[in-house]
């Protein structure tokens, strides 16, 4: 019984560790050398550790941004309050999250291998965040559940969404890329799907987004970090402005934190931060997903013979270029505007991720304009902003403000705003 405690809390009970175990399970099991399989298992390790660090310099710029605009405003009282933080939420349920992760992945597998619905889930950081996400909101709906309950719903419900989702959307997805050999895999499929129908319905299918030509001057748009620091920065900078002309105590209060420095170059800083942390919450994420997802393929593909890969959305984005900007901006455009609404209407401070808004609003810029041209790719962006702005609020208010708002902040997507009302519900009733 020693042993087995000591194992369930030195390597279930340390996400790290648990992670670089699957890591290590994976490889060997598909004969890898003692090189690849150090290599493998130690970078798994690392990312993951990288994930928290990267996840502390985010929720410090956020510090910032959110009183900042809670002021431009005057919005009254704390949006967040107090909350477990991704930092802490790790430690205590991340050996659930990366357990579940693994068994839903399996779950996946073997449905695709007993169904006719042959799609392998295979965007790791997704699967990672998307379980997190919804591992909080069960938390915050029926309180602290036990390991074993808490494993066991989120297999089932991941398995069933990574096996279900791709095949929801393939439809447009053969209509984009011309045949049926690859799927989507990613949590902009709600968007993706919205997009095309509100394309077919209101758009010109004619009138197609590759006919335009783009200066070159806006290839920059298709860095994430420099959107996202670029973004950031505006958004910091304006508000820092209002700020020093307001003079109000409130705004008195917040430019101290400055202390010598100018409050305005304080505040770009700070944007240039925020846009740090999420490049090194990537690079964990590329780091361990690097490993665990050829472990998983590996496994896969001896399991399931003839099975499509269900990929990340950039594998859309070499179909309709010109699509990717469109539906980039319609979405920016949107978020703008929803930041100024929700500001104005239920006092929340939107935080207009550029990582969610760039790859969702492109993908679903893509599936607008295979169905509706230039107008179905302009309107796919505006559905994508629409959904996480006013998912954002609802998610961060009303399913998760207790346990991980500040990971719903940035890095809730698309399909889990939609879903997670339905994640609430289902653990309410089964918990």
């Amino acid at each position: 019984m020693e042993a087995i405690k000591w194992f369930a809390t030195n390597v279930f009970g340390t996400p790290a560790i648990l992670l670089g175990f699957i890591v290590f399970i994976g490889l060997l099991l598909q004969k890898k050398n003692t090189s690849q399989l150090v290599s493998g298992t130690f970078k798994a390790i690392i990312g993951f550790l990288i994930i928290g660090a990267g996840a502390g310099v985010i929720v410090n710029a956020l510090l910032v941004f959110e009183p900042m605009w809670k002021e431009v405003f005057n919005l009254k009282g704390e949006s967040l309050g107090k909350f477990m933080g991704q930092e802490g939420f790790n430690a205590k349920y991340g050996s659930a999250v990366t357990l579940a992760m693994t068994l839903g992945f399996l779950i996946n597998v073997l449905l695709a291998r007993f169904t006719k619905f042959k799609y392998i889930y295979l965007t790791g950081h997704m699967m990672f965040w998307t379980t997190t996400i919804f591992a909080g909101v069960i938390i915050q709906a029926v309180g602290d559940v036990s390991f074993g309950k808490l494993v066991i719903f989120l297999a089932i419900f991941m398995g069933l969404y990574w096996t279900f989702q791709p095949a929801v959307v393939q439809p447009f997805m053969r209509k984009i890329t011309g045949n049926d050999n690859i799927a989507l895999g990613h949590t902009s499929a709600s968007v993706a799907l919205l997009a095309a129908l509100a394309g077919k319905v209101l758009g010109n299918k004619e009138n197609d987004s590759e006919k335009i030509k783009l200066p070159k001057g806006l290839e920059f748009l298709r860095d994430s970090n420099v959107i996202t620091a670029l973004t950031m920065g505006i958004l910091f900078l304006v508000g820092s402005i209002i700020l020093s002309i307001k003079g109000t105590p409130g705004a008195e209060e917040l430019m101290a934190k400055a202390g010598e420095q100018n409050f305005i170059i304080y505040s770009i800083v700070q944007s240039f931060t925020f846009a740090g942390g999420i490049a090194i919450v990537l690079l964990g994420v590329r780091m361990f997903i690097g490993e665990i997802v050829p472990a998983f393929n590996g496994i896969a593909t001896k399991l399931v013979p003839g099975a499509k890969p269900a990929l990340d959305c950039p594998i859309v984005f070499p179909y309709a270029p010109n699509a990717v900007i469109l539906g980039f901006l319609g979405a920016f455009a949107g978020a703008l505007i929803w930041l100024v609404v929700l500001g104005n209407t239920v006092s929340y401070v939107f935080v207009p991720t550029m990582i969610v808004l760039f790859f969702h609003g492109a993908t679903a810029g893509v599936f607008g304009n295979a169905t509706g041209g230039v107008r179905g790719a302009l309107l796919g962006g505006f559905i994508t902003s629409t959904v996480v702005a006013w998912g954002q609020y609802i998610m961060v208010k009303m399913l998760i403000s207790k346990t991980i708002p500040d990971t719903a902040m940035w890095a809730a997507d698309s399909d889990m705003f939609i879903l997670g009302p339905i994640v609430k519900f289902l653990a309410q009733l089964f918990f």
